[in-house]
């Protein structure tokens, strides 16, 4: 069964998402002030938050709602970059993880998976 995926919709302290990827049985997380890019040309500040219960998957309350959930593959990793699909409520798409020196960017690539406008 392939990983699981959420993107947490966070109204409190103040709106951001957090991107949650399954691996080694936790929730890798990374908090996304901005959203996931809506183009190629957008890269988003990705802040790495500590790992959460995978029971966290499907948990909503009145501050957390899910903005989207299904379940990603990774494509290739190194030490600097992930790249990986998200295959969610609304389709698949792609992005990679990039390391810098202050930190992660989250990054839509131009390639997208097939069927993907």
């Amino acid at each position: 069964m392939a990983p699981a995926f959420v993107l947490h919709l966070h109204r409190r302290p103040r709106p951001h998402f957090d991107l949650r990827l399954e691996e080694g049985g936790v929730l890798r997380s990374w908090a996304v002030p901005r959203g996931l890019p809506d183009t190629p040309e957008q890269n988003r500040l990705a802040i790495t938050v500590p790992d959460h219960d995978l029971a966290h998957l499907r948990y909503e309350d009145a501050d957390k709602s899910i903005a989207d959930i299904g379940t990603w593959e990774e494509h290739d990793r190194t030490d600097r970059r992930m790249l990986f699909t998200l295959h969610g409520r609304a389709g698949s798409r792609r992005y990679a993880l990039i390391r810098t020196a202050d930190g992660w960017l989250l990054h839509l690539t131009r390639e997208q998976p097939p069927g993907r406008a």
